[in-house]
Protein backbone atom coordinates (compact mmCIF):
# COMPACT_ATOMS: atom_id res chain seq x y z
CA UNK A 1 0.00 0.00 0.00
CA UNK A 2 1.69 3.37 -1.05
CA UNK A 3 1.63 5.87 1.76
CA UNK A 4 -0.64 8.65 1.33
CA UNK A 5 0.02 12.37 0.97
CA UNK A 6 -2.36 14.44 2.96
CA UNK A 7 -0.48 17.84 2.55
CA UNK A 8 -2.54 20.36 0.69
CA UNK A 9 -1.07 23.33 0.77
CA UNK A 10 0.68 25.33 -2.33
CA UNK A 11 4.13 26.67 -3.03
CA UNK A 12 3.27 30.34 -2.02
CA UNK A 13 5.74 31.15 0.87
CA UNK A 14 4.97 29.72 4.57
CA UNK A 15 4.25 32.47 6.41
CA UNK A 16 4.30 31.65 10.32
CA UNK A 17 0.57 31.22 11.71
CA UNK A 18 -0.58 30.32 15.23
CA UNK A 19 -2.19 27.21 13.30
CA UNK A 20 1.54 26.80 11.73
CA UNK A 21 4.20 28.47 13.68
CA UNK A 22 8.38 28.67 13.32
CA UNK A 23 9.20 26.23 15.92
CA UNK A 24 11.85 23.92 16.70
CA UNK A 25 9.92 21.26 14.76
CA UNK A 26 9.65 22.81 11.28
CA UNK A 27 13.54 24.36 11.80
CA UNK A 28 14.89 20.54 12.18
CA UNK A 29 12.69 19.39 9.41
CA UNK A 30 14.04 22.48 6.96
CA UNK A 31 17.90 21.75 7.70
CA UNK A 32 17.53 17.91 7.99
CA UNK A 33 16.25 17.89 4.17
CA UNK A 34 18.30 21.30 2.78
CA UNK A 35 21.30 20.39 4.74
CA UNK A 36 22.15 17.43 7.09
CA UNK A 37 20.85 18.82 10.41
CA UNK A 38 21.42 21.82 12.83
CA UNK A 39 22.53 22.00 16.06
CA UNK A 40 20.66 23.08 18.94
CA UNK A 41 22.15 26.89 18.88
CA UNK A 42 21.35 26.83 14.85
CA UNK A 43 17.87 25.95 15.16
CA UNK A 44 17.26 28.51 17.95
CA UNK A 45 19.18 31.11 15.49
CA UNK A 46 17.07 30.70 12.99
CA UNK A 47 14.05 30.89 14.28
CA UNK A 48 14.75 34.39 15.20
CA UNK A 49 14.48 34.91 10.61
CA UNK A 50 11.79 35.09 8.45
CA UNK A 51 11.48 31.52 7.14
CA UNK A 52 11.31 32.64 3.50
CA UNK A 53 14.18 34.95 3.87
CA UNK A 54 15.97 32.53 5.99
CA UNK A 55 15.41 29.92 2.95
CA UNK A 56 16.87 32.60 0.29
CA UNK A 57 20.10 32.88 1.86
CA UNK A 58 20.71 29.07 2.31
CA UNK A 59 20.45 29.11 -1.41
CA UNK A 60 22.12 31.96 -1.99
CA UNK A 61 25.05 30.63 -0.07
CA UNK A 62 25.03 27.20 -2.40
CA UNK A 63 25.06 28.92 -5.29
CA UNK A 64 28.13 31.26 -4.43
CA UNK A 65 29.99 28.54 -2.54
CA UNK A 66 33.70 27.93 -3.93
CA UNK A 67 34.24 24.72 -5.85
CA UNK A 68 36.51 22.09 -3.83
CA UNK A 69 40.21 22.95 -4.32
CA UNK A 70 41.68 20.88 -6.92
CA UNK A 71 43.67 18.07 -6.12
CA UNK A 72 47.59 18.60 -7.27
CA UNK A 73 46.69 15.31 -9.36
CA UNK A 74 43.38 16.51 -11.15
CA UNK A 75 45.23 16.33 -14.49
CA UNK A 76 47.16 13.44 -14.20
CA UNK A 77 47.28 10.74 -17.13
CA UNK A 78 49.10 7.59 -17.02
CA UNK A 79 52.79 8.55 -17.66
CA UNK A 80 52.21 10.77 -14.60
CA UNK A 81 52.44 7.69 -12.25
CA UNK A 82 54.90 5.23 -11.52
CA UNK A 83 55.65 2.79 -14.26
CA UNK A 84 55.89 -0.05 -11.86
CA UNK A 85 52.39 -1.47 -12.00
CA UNK A 86 51.47 -1.93 -8.34
CA UNK A 87 53.09 1.08 -7.25
CA UNK A 88 50.94 3.01 -9.92
CA UNK A 89 47.52 0.87 -8.52
CA UNK A 90 48.42 1.97 -5.13
CA UNK A 91 48.82 6.00 -6.59
CA UNK A 92 45.59 5.46 -8.08
CA UNK A 93 43.61 4.19 -5.17
CA UNK A 94 45.15 6.67 -2.56
CA UNK A 95 44.20 9.62 -4.82
CA UNK A 96 40.40 8.30 -5.21
CA UNK A 97 40.05 7.52 -1.40
CA UNK A 98 41.85 11.46 -0.92
CA UNK A 99 38.67 12.90 -2.94
CA UNK A 100 36.24 10.45 -1.67
CA UNK A 101 37.40 11.24 1.91
CA UNK A 102 37.27 15.20 1.13
CA UNK A 103 33.96 14.76 -0.31
CA UNK A 104 32.56 13.09 2.54
CA UNK A 105 33.54 16.24 4.67
CA UNK A 106 32.00 18.50 1.81
CA UNK A 107 28.47 16.78 2.11
CA UNK A 108 28.36 16.44 6.17
CA UNK A 109 29.28 20.74 6.08
CA UNK A 110 28.57 22.33 2.73
CA UNK A 111 25.00 22.72 3.62
CA UNK A 112 22.49 22.65 0.42
CA UNK A 113 25.58 23.21 -2.48
CA UNK A 114 26.86 18.76 -1.15
CA UNK A 115 23.68 18.01 -0.46
CA UNK A 116 22.40 18.39 -4.16
CA UNK A 117 26.04 17.33 -5.50
CA UNK A 118 24.92 13.92 -3.52
CA UNK A 119 21.53 13.97 -4.95
CA UNK A 120 22.87 14.64 -8.53
CA UNK A 121 25.74 12.24 -7.47
CA UNK A 122 23.07 9.13 -7.80
CA UNK A 123 20.82 10.44 -10.56
CA UNK A 124 23.78 11.33 -13.05
CA UNK A 125 25.20 7.88 -12.33
CA UNK A 126 28.66 6.85 -13.13
CA UNK A 127 30.32 4.07 -11.60
CA UNK A 128 34.29 4.52 -10.49
CA UNK A 129 34.94 0.76 -11.31
CA UNK A 130 34.08 1.08 -14.66
CA UNK A 131 36.92 3.60 -15.40
CA UNK A 132 39.12 3.77 -12.29
CA UNK A 133 40.87 6.93 -13.70
CA UNK A 134 41.57 10.08 -10.66
CA UNK A 135 41.62 12.47 -13.21
CA UNK A 136 38.23 11.75 -14.94
CA UNK A 137 36.69 11.30 -11.26
CA UNK A 138 37.37 14.44 -10.51
CA UNK A 139 36.06 16.31 -13.24
CA UNK A 140 33.06 14.16 -12.52
CA UNK A 141 32.84 15.48 -9.35
CA UNK A 142 33.47 18.86 -10.36
CA UNK A 143 30.09 18.60 -12.16
CA UNK A 144 28.24 17.78 -9.58
CA UNK A 145 29.36 20.10 -7.63
CA UNK A 146 29.05 23.30 -9.98
CA UNK A 147 26.21 22.12 -11.47
CA UNK A 148 24.50 21.24 -8.40
CA UNK A 149 21.84 24.45 -7.95
CA UNK A 150 23.33 25.78 -11.88
CA UNK A 151 21.61 25.38 -15.19
CA UNK A 152 20.44 21.99 -15.13
CA UNK A 153 20.58 22.30 -19.27
CA UNK A 154 24.43 23.16 -18.97
CA UNK A 155 24.22 20.24 -16.14
CA UNK A 156 22.79 17.94 -18.91
CA UNK A 157 24.95 19.02 -21.52
CA UNK A 158 28.39 18.95 -19.78
CA UNK A 159 27.71 15.36 -17.93
CA UNK A 160 27.11 13.65 -21.71
CA UNK A 161 30.56 14.24 -22.44
CA UNK A 162 32.77 14.29 -19.29
CA UNK A 163 35.08 11.41 -19.64
CA UNK A 164 33.22 9.13 -16.71
CA UNK A 165 30.33 9.23 -18.44
CA UNK A 166 32.04 8.23 -21.81
CA UNK A 167 33.64 5.31 -20.52
CA UNK A 168 30.40 4.32 -18.15
CA UNK A 169 27.84 4.37 -20.54
CA UNK A 170 29.77 3.07 -23.67
CA UNK A 171 30.00 6.72 -25.42
CA UNK A 172 33.92 5.85 -26.63
CA UNK A 173 32.52 2.78 -28.22
CA UNK A 174 30.13 4.71 -30.20
CA UNK A 175 30.79 5.05 -34.10
CA UNK A 176 29.29 6.09 -37.22
CA UNK A 177 30.73 2.30 -37.88
CA UNK A 178 29.36 0.58 -35.23
CA UNK A 179 26.30 2.70 -32.99
CA UNK A 180 26.19 2.00 -29.25
CA UNK A 181 22.60 3.04 -27.67
CA UNK A 182 23.57 2.67 -23.34
CA UNK A 183 24.00 6.48 -23.55
CA UNK A 184 21.18 7.88 -25.79
CA UNK A 185 19.05 5.25 -23.72
CA UNK A 186 20.09 6.61 -20.32
CA UNK A 187 19.59 10.23 -21.43
CA UNK A 188 15.78 10.03 -21.87
CA UNK A 189 14.97 7.22 -19.61
CA UNK A 190 16.78 8.50 -16.09
CA UNK A 191 18.55 12.00 -16.74
CA UNK A 192 16.04 14.25 -18.32
CA UNK A 193 12.58 12.19 -19.14
CA UNK A 194 11.69 8.87 -17.26
CA UNK A 195 10.67 5.57 -18.43
CA UNK A 196 8.92 5.77 -21.11
CA UNK A 197 8.05 9.08 -21.05
CA UNK A 198 7.78 10.92 -24.59
CA UNK A 199 10.54 8.93 -27.03
CA UNK A 200 10.43 6.03 -29.00
CA UNK A 201 13.23 3.33 -29.80
CA UNK A 202 13.51 5.38 -33.12
CA UNK A 203 14.24 8.44 -31.51
CA UNK A 204 17.19 6.78 -29.37
CA UNK A 205 18.25 4.73 -32.03
CA UNK A 206 18.92 8.51 -33.95
CA UNK A 207 20.20 9.93 -30.64
CA UNK A 208 22.93 7.37 -30.31
CA UNK A 209 23.97 8.31 -34.12
CA UNK A 210 23.94 11.99 -33.37
CA UNK A 211 26.13 11.90 -30.30
CA UNK A 212 28.96 9.47 -31.95
CA UNK A 213 32.10 10.33 -32.61
CA UNK A 214 33.33 10.52 -28.98
CA UNK A 215 36.17 8.63 -29.55
CA UNK A 216 39.46 10.18 -29.44
CA UNK A 217 41.39 8.37 -26.10
CA UNK A 218 44.95 7.67 -26.11
CA UNK A 219 44.70 3.81 -24.57
CA UNK A 220 48.41 4.00 -24.02
CA UNK A 221 48.02 7.41 -21.56
CA UNK A 222 44.84 6.73 -19.99
CA UNK A 223 42.71 9.65 -17.96
CA UNK A 224 43.82 12.42 -20.47
CA UNK A 225 40.81 14.63 -22.61
CA UNK A 226 38.42 12.11 -24.79
CA UNK A 227 37.77 14.49 -28.00
CA UNK A 228 35.46 14.71 -30.87
CA UNK A 229 37.04 12.71 -33.62
CA UNK A 230 34.73 13.74 -36.75
CA UNK A 231 35.62 10.55 -38.56
CA UNK A 232 34.11 8.56 -36.40
CA UNK A 233 30.52 10.48 -36.17
CA UNK A 234 27.54 9.56 -38.58
CA UNK A 235 26.76 12.47 -40.76
CA UNK A 236 23.77 11.48 -42.30
CA UNK A 237 20.42 12.75 -41.32
CA UNK A 238 18.79 11.68 -38.05
CA UNK A 239 15.10 11.86 -36.76
CA UNK A 240 14.65 12.73 -32.93
CA UNK A 241 11.27 13.98 -31.66
CA UNK A 242 10.42 14.65 -35.06
CA UNK A 243 13.14 16.74 -35.89
CA UNK A 244 14.76 15.69 -39.16
CA UNK A 245 18.53 17.13 -39.87
CA UNK A 246 22.12 15.48 -39.84
CA UNK A 247 22.59 16.80 -35.99
CA UNK A 248 25.37 16.29 -33.80
CA UNK A 249 25.26 16.03 -30.09
CA UNK A 250 24.93 20.16 -29.28
CA UNK A 251 21.48 19.42 -31.33
CA UNK A 252 20.28 16.46 -29.18
CA UNK A 253 20.72 18.42 -26.04
CA UNK A 254 19.33 21.49 -27.52
CA UNK A 255 15.98 19.36 -29.66
CA UNK A 256 15.70 17.51 -26.28
CA UNK A 257 14.94 20.59 -24.28
CA UNK A 258 13.17 22.44 -27.05
CA UNK A 259 10.93 19.62 -27.87
CA UNK A 260 10.22 17.88 -24.56
CA UNK A 261 9.98 20.41 -21.85
CA UNK A 262 7.32 19.74 -19.90
CA UNK A 263 8.19 16.31 -19.77
CA UNK A 264 12.14 17.28 -18.41
CA UNK A 265 10.85 19.50 -15.83
CA UNK A 266 8.01 17.34 -14.83
CA UNK A 267 10.11 14.18 -14.57
CA UNK A 268 13.46 16.37 -12.69
CA UNK A 269 11.07 18.47 -10.02
CA UNK A 270 8.59 14.96 -9.51
CA UNK A 271 12.41 13.41 -8.45
CA UNK A 272 13.41 16.78 -6.48
CA UNK A 273 10.02 16.41 -4.65
CA UNK A 274 10.26 12.98 -3.47
CA UNK A 275 13.65 12.80 -2.14
CA UNK A 276 13.34 16.18 -0.50
CA UNK A 277 9.85 16.45 0.60
CA UNK A 278 7.36 13.26 0.83
CA UNK A 279 8.08 10.33 -1.40
CA UNK A 280 4.26 10.32 -2.51
CA UNK A 281 4.64 13.12 -5.29
CA UNK A 282 2.47 15.49 -4.97
CA UNK A 283 1.53 15.97 -8.75
CA UNK A 284 -0.25 19.36 -8.07
CA UNK A 285 2.85 20.74 -6.53
CA UNK A 286 5.42 19.35 -8.91
CA UNK A 287 3.37 20.66 -11.70
CA UNK A 288 3.82 24.20 -10.47
CA UNK A 289 7.39 23.36 -10.15
CA UNK A 290 7.91 22.60 -13.17
CA UNK A 291 6.09 25.28 -15.02
CA UNK A 292 8.55 27.34 -12.75
CA UNK A 293 11.93 25.71 -13.55
CA UNK A 294 10.52 26.23 -17.33
CA UNK A 295 10.13 29.90 -16.86
CA UNK A 296 13.53 29.88 -15.17
CA UNK A 297 15.62 28.96 -18.52
CA UNK A 298 16.12 25.48 -16.21
CA UNK A 299 18.04 27.67 -13.28
CA UNK A 300 17.80 25.20 -10.38
CA UNK A 301 18.09 27.63 -7.59
CA UNK A 302 14.47 29.69 -8.31
CA UNK A 303 13.31 25.77 -7.83
CA UNK A 304 14.62 24.94 -4.86
CA UNK A 305 13.95 28.26 -2.78
CA UNK A 306 10.17 28.19 -3.99
CA UNK A 307 10.15 25.05 -2.94
CA UNK A 308 11.41 25.30 0.61
CA UNK A 309 10.15 28.43 1.51
CA UNK A 310 6.64 27.14 0.62
CA UNK A 311 3.44 26.66 2.98
CA UNK A 312 3.13 23.25 1.21
CA UNK A 313 6.75 22.41 2.12
CA UNK A 314 6.45 22.71 6.34
CA UNK A 315 2.77 21.25 6.23
CA UNK A 316 2.70 18.41 9.37
CA UNK A 317 2.23 15.97 6.45
CA UNK A 318 5.62 16.11 5.44
CA UNK A 319 7.39 16.35 8.30
CA UNK A 320 9.32 12.75 9.09
CA UNK A 321 8.40 10.75 6.06
CA UNK A 322 12.00 10.39 4.31
CA UNK A 323 14.39 7.73 5.44
CA UNK A 324 17.80 8.91 4.47
CA UNK A 325 20.62 6.86 2.93
CA UNK A 326 23.62 5.84 5.58
CA UNK A 327 26.08 8.49 5.21
CA UNK A 328 23.44 11.02 5.50
CA UNK A 329 21.69 9.34 8.34
CA UNK A 330 24.89 9.20 10.56
CA UNK A 331 26.44 12.92 9.17
CA UNK A 332 22.70 14.28 10.63
CA UNK A 333 23.70 12.88 13.96
CA UNK A 334 27.25 14.37 13.98
CA UNK A 335 25.83 17.89 13.05
CA UNK A 336 22.69 17.79 15.17
CA UNK A 337 25.17 16.73 18.12
CA UNK A 338 27.87 19.14 17.50
CA UNK A 339 30.59 16.63 17.05
CA UNK A 340 33.74 18.03 15.96
CA UNK A 341 34.91 17.25 12.79
CA UNK A 342 37.09 14.19 12.48
CA UNK A 343 38.72 12.91 9.64
CA UNK A 344 38.89 9.33 10.80
CA UNK A 345 35.43 9.31 11.77
CA UNK A 346 33.78 10.52 8.99
CA UNK A 347 35.86 8.53 6.35
CA UNK A 348 35.19 5.15 8.32
CA UNK A 349 30.99 5.96 8.05
CA UNK A 350 31.29 6.85 4.48
CA UNK A 351 33.13 3.76 3.74
CA UNK A 352 31.28 0.89 5.86
CA UNK A 353 27.87 2.29 4.19
CA UNK A 354 29.30 0.33 1.20
CA UNK A 355 28.58 -2.67 2.81
CA UNK A 356 25.36 -1.79 3.09
CA UNK A 357 24.59 -0.94 -0.50
CA UNK A 358 25.84 2.67 -0.07
CA UNK A 359 29.40 2.70 -1.88
CA UNK A 360 30.36 6.45 -2.45
CA UNK A 361 31.14 6.88 -6.28
CA UNK A 362 29.70 3.54 -6.65
CA UNK A 363 25.90 3.47 -7.12
CA UNK A 364 23.85 0.45 -7.29
CA UNK A 365 23.85 0.64 -11.41
CA UNK A 366 22.86 3.22 -13.51
CA UNK A 367 19.27 3.61 -12.19
CA UNK A 368 20.91 4.85 -9.17
CA UNK A 369 20.28 3.70 -5.22
CA UNK A 370 16.06 3.10 -4.92
CA UNK A 371 16.52 5.23 -1.82
CA UNK A 372 14.08 5.86 1.14
CA UNK A 373 12.61 2.49 2.43
CA UNK A 374 14.89 0.06 0.49
CA UNK A 375 17.48 1.46 3.04
CA UNK A 376 15.95 -0.54 5.34
CA UNK A 377 16.74 -4.06 6.08
CA UNK A 378 17.36 -6.13 8.95
CA UNK A 379 20.89 -6.09 8.73
CA UNK A 380 20.93 -2.64 7.66
CA UNK A 381 18.83 -1.25 10.45
CA UNK A 382 21.17 -3.11 13.21
CA UNK A 383 24.59 -1.27 11.45
CA UNK A 384 22.47 2.43 11.87
CA UNK A 385 21.60 1.37 15.39
CA UNK A 386 25.12 0.53 15.72
CA UNK A 387 26.71 3.20 13.86
CA UNK A 388 25.23 5.73 16.46
CA UNK A 389 26.29 4.04 19.76
CA UNK A 390 30.16 3.51 17.95
CA UNK A 391 30.19 7.14 16.98
CA UNK A 392 29.37 8.37 20.49
CA UNK A 393 31.72 5.84 21.73
CA UNK A 394 34.74 7.23 19.29
CA UNK A 395 34.04 10.29 20.40
CA UNK A 396 33.59 9.52 24.48
CA UNK A 397 37.52 7.87 23.84
CA UNK A 398 38.88 10.46 21.19
CA UNK A 399 37.55 12.91 24.16
CA UNK A 400 39.37 11.63 27.20
CA UNK A 401 37.26 9.11 28.13
CA UNK A 402 34.81 11.40 28.72
CA UNK A 403 30.99 12.01 27.47
CA UNK A 404 31.09 15.87 28.77
CA UNK A 405 30.45 17.00 25.25
CA UNK A 406 26.95 15.58 25.35
CA UNK A 407 26.36 17.33 29.11
CA UNK A 408 27.33 20.47 27.42
CA UNK A 409 25.10 20.35 24.51
CA UNK A 410 22.40 19.11 26.71
CA UNK A 411 22.65 22.80 28.37
CA UNK A 412 22.15 24.41 24.84
CA UNK A 413 18.89 22.74 24.44
CA UNK A 414 17.67 23.25 28.13
CA UNK A 415 20.03 25.52 30.40
CA UNK A 416 22.32 23.80 32.99
CA UNK A 417 20.03 23.83 35.57
CA UNK A 418 16.98 21.79 34.68
CA UNK A 419 15.91 19.40 36.88
CA UNK A 420 13.39 17.70 35.72
CA UNK A 421 13.99 14.65 34.50
CA UNK A 422 10.89 14.30 32.27
CA UNK A 423 11.06 17.57 30.57
CA UNK A 424 15.20 16.41 29.56
CA UNK A 425 13.53 13.06 28.12
CA UNK A 426 10.91 15.04 26.17
CA UNK A 427 12.60 17.70 25.08
CA UNK A 428 15.31 15.12 24.01
CA UNK A 429 12.62 12.72 22.18
CA UNK A 430 11.43 15.55 20.40
CA UNK A 431 14.38 17.02 19.17
CA UNK A 432 15.79 14.16 17.71
CA UNK A 433 12.42 12.81 16.54
CA UNK A 434 10.40 14.39 13.75
CA UNK A 435 7.14 14.34 15.72
CA UNK A 436 7.58 13.03 18.96
CA UNK A 437 6.41 9.49 19.59
CA UNK A 438 2.69 8.46 19.49
CA UNK A 439 2.09 7.60 22.82
CA UNK A 440 2.95 7.95 26.89
CA UNK A 441 3.66 4.54 27.68
CA UNK A 442 6.91 5.32 24.99
CA UNK A 443 7.67 8.20 26.85
CA UNK A 444 7.63 6.51 30.12
CA UNK A 445 9.85 3.97 28.93
CA UNK A 446 12.85 6.87 27.28
CA UNK A 447 11.71 8.02 30.91
CA UNK A 448 13.35 4.46 32.68
CA UNK A 449 16.04 4.58 30.81
CA UNK A 450 17.31 8.21 31.54
CA UNK A 451 16.62 7.33 35.17
CA UNK A 452 19.11 4.37 34.61
CA UNK A 453 20.17 3.50 38.25
CA UNK A 454 19.91 6.39 40.24
CA UNK A 455 17.71 6.46 42.96
CA UNK A 456 14.61 7.91 42.76
CA UNK A 457 14.74 10.51 45.95
CA UNK A 458 17.72 11.90 44.03
CA UNK A 459 14.90 13.06 41.96
CA UNK A 460 12.19 14.00 43.96
CA UNK A 461 14.46 15.91 46.62
CA UNK A 462 16.00 18.17 44.03
CA UNK A 463 19.47 17.16 44.12
CA UNK A 464 19.80 16.13 40.48
CA UNK A 465 19.68 18.16 37.83
CA UNK A 466 22.09 18.10 34.55
CA UNK A 467 24.76 19.53 36.08
CA UNK A 468 25.08 16.31 38.27
CA UNK A 469 27.77 14.25 38.25
CA UNK A 470 26.02 11.11 36.21
CA UNK A 471 24.40 12.75 33.71
CA UNK A 472 26.30 12.62 30.92
CA UNK A 473 26.29 8.96 31.15
CA UNK A 474 22.20 9.17 31.62
CA UNK A 475 21.89 11.26 28.49
CA UNK A 476 24.32 8.53 26.75
CA UNK A 477 21.74 5.83 27.93
CA UNK A 478 19.08 7.80 26.51
CA UNK A 479 20.02 8.82 22.95
CA UNK A 480 21.07 5.59 22.37
CA UNK A 481 17.39 4.27 23.55
CA UNK A 482 16.30 6.96 21.15
CA UNK A 483 18.30 6.34 18.34
CA UNK A 484 16.90 2.55 18.14
CA UNK A 485 13.29 3.47 17.80
CA UNK A 486 11.45 3.13 14.43
CA UNK A 487 10.78 7.10 14.57
CA UNK A 488 14.62 7.79 14.66
CA UNK A 489 14.92 6.41 10.88
CA UNK A 490 12.58 9.07 9.97
CA UNK A 491 14.16 12.67 9.09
Amino acid sequence: MLPLNCADAGLTAYSPSGSKPWNQQRSMHLHRRIALGANPNQIEQSQLQNPATYVGDIVNTAVNLPLTPEPIWANWQFSDYSPIEQERNEQIVAQWLELAAIWLKDIKNNGLRDRMSWFWHNHFVTVLDDYFCPAWLYRYHKLLQQFAVGNFKDFVYEMGITPAMLVFLNGIQNTTFDPNENFARELYELFTLGVDNGYTQADIVDTARAVSGWNDVDVNNLCGDINFVPAFWDSGVKTIFGQTGNWNYDDVINILFEQRPVQISEYICGKLYKHFVNPKEDEEITSALAQLFRNSNWELAPVLETLFASEHFFEEANIGTVIPGHIEYFFNFLNEMEYPDNDELIFALGFSSGDFNQRIFNPTDVSGWPGNRNWITSASLTYRWKGISDAMGFYYISQGDSLEHIRQWSFDLMGPFEDNPELVTNTLIDFFLPKGLQNPEEYAEALAVFKAEVPENYFTSGEWNLSWEYVPYQLFLLINHIATLPEFQLR
